[in-house]
């Protein structure tokens, strides 16, 4: 109920403004147009809060509750218009449209600047910039549709972010949905660092990475090198499949709290011209501001060498390569890229990293750690097993290795026993090679 309430006094104090806009509208020389007083209410609710903490302008507010008002009150617009003009049935100067499900007004940059500004056109020039300027807006929390060519610039639709949405009546942010408009996948892990065996040199760039993002707020913000450096970072991960460069972006993301979506590039790059532009910008603006670890595995199919031009399809594929390179230097969170050649990934790009990591396969004396940290407790190895030799031998790996231990509990669950045979792993070695083309020798 509390929250019921107080969004019934801030749909209140809007529909007193609109009200007082129109009435100054239509009878200027009666009325003399003050701001209405914000509301005070005493048991905030979600909406309230986010005002109050960022601080919002009385002309943010507006645009805040415009974008807001159509998910929670559908006739909210047409009530207030018609009951200050009852004979009328379009008011053009007030903007709006309808949409193609929804059956109500929906509120266009138009409508705010009416609101704000009514017929005074020094006053809608001025709000023009809030549609630029304001935080909500930068920050994407309210977004303006973008426009047909030769539209005017104020007559796309307004809307409010899902999450904040969310936020505002349910009170909390759930994790985005993989769907084709955010073609990622939240990477989680029940596994800890103790759980993987990286060479020494990995881990130790791997740490720097963990450096950067617990000190960089401080070095951009208080030490004002915003004004110098740019406010991401940008890592390559390259080596082999199976070496442990998705895990370790997981792992990274876990240890410093920050949530790690693996990018679907499938899902991204498309054939027709600019659409991959648009699935770009769709991703990462929904993904500023968030501090998200974006991490875009087998890169090599966007961020590969550009081409020389020979046709329009090379035209367009280097103007891909180029606007992410520009969408990745903006972004102010992490990007990790992924690709399993390091020399597949465009020059361009490997200028711009700040930390280019190898995850190399593993020797044997990381082999035996991989086998020995892969074993469930609840089996043993056999006696006459030297994991020694077996490391030595054959070259997996630790994706691969995990495979064979995998293959193993099911053989020992089938034959009821505790214990991982020499014919149980070399079985499942058999299968790894056999996968790989590799020549397996008893």
């Amino acid at each position: 109920m509390m929250v019921k309430n107080s969004i019934e006094i801030w749909l209140n104090f809007l529909q007193n403004v609109i009200e007082l806009s129109l009435d100054q509208y239509f009878a200027p020389e009666l009325i003399i147009k003050n701001n209405i007083e914000l509301p005070i209410i005493e048991n905030e609710d979600y909406f309230t809060k986010f005002i109050k903490t960022h601080r919002l302008k009385y002309e943010e507010i507006i645009l805040l509750l415009c974008a807001f008002v159509p998910h929670v009150d559908i006739s909210f617009f047409d009530r207030v218009i018609q009951k200050k003009m009852p004979s009328k049935s379009d008011f053009p100067q007030f903007g709006g449209v309808r949409g193609i499900n929804h059956r109500g007004f929906i509120p266009t940059a138009e409508t705010v600047v009416f609101i704000l500004g009514g017929n005074n056109l020094s006053k809608r020039l001025v709000y023009y910039s809030l549609f630029t300027d304001s935080k909500l807006i930068k920050k994407n929390i309210v977004e303006s549709e973008t426009i047909s060519y030769g539209e005017p610039f104020l007559s796309g639709k307004i809307f409010i972010s899902p999450e904040y949405l969310e936020l505002f009546t349910v009170g909390k942010i759930s994790a985005p949905k993989f769907t084709s408009e955010f073609p990622a996948e939240l990477l989680q892990t029940e596994l800890t660092w103790n759980d993987v065996v990286l060479a020494q040199s990995t881990e130790k760039q791997i740490e720097e990475l963990i450096v950067w993002i617990k000190h960089n707020t401080t070095i951009l913000n208080e030490w004002k090198m915003y004004k110098r450096l740019k406010p991401g970072y940008r890592a390559l991960f390259h080596g082999p499949p199976g070496t442990g460069k998705t895990m370790a972006a997981t792992l990274l993301g876990k240890y410093t709290h920050k949530d790690v979506y693996r990018i679907d590039l499938s899902m991204v790059v498309s054939k027709y011209i600019g659409e991959t532009e648009k699935n770009l910008s769709r991703l990462f603006n929904k993904a500023e501001n968030k501090n998200w670890i974006l991490f875009f595995d087998e890169a090599d199919a966007l961020f590969g060498k550009r081409t020389n031009v020979r046709d329009a399809h090379d035209k367009y594929a280097n103007q891909e390569v180029s606007y992410l390179l520009q969408r990745i230097e903006n972004y102010g969170g992490m990007v990790i890229l992924a690709s399993n050649f390091k020399n597949n990934i465009d020059d361009a790009f490997l200028r711009r990293f700040q930390s280019v990591i190898a995850f190399q396969n593993p020797s044997a004396v990381e082999r035996i750690k991989i086998w020995e940290k892969g074993k469930p407790d609840s089996l043993n190895w056999a006696e006459n097993l030297n994991l020694q030799d077996i490391s030595k031998k054959y070259d997996l790996t630790g994706a691969s290795i995990l495979n064979v231990i995998h293959y193993c509990c099911l053989q020992a669950l089938n034959l009821n026993t505790k214990e991982i045979s020499v014919e149980m792993i070399l079985g499942g070695i058999k299968k790894e090679y056999l996968k790989e083309s590799k020549i397996f020798n008893l």
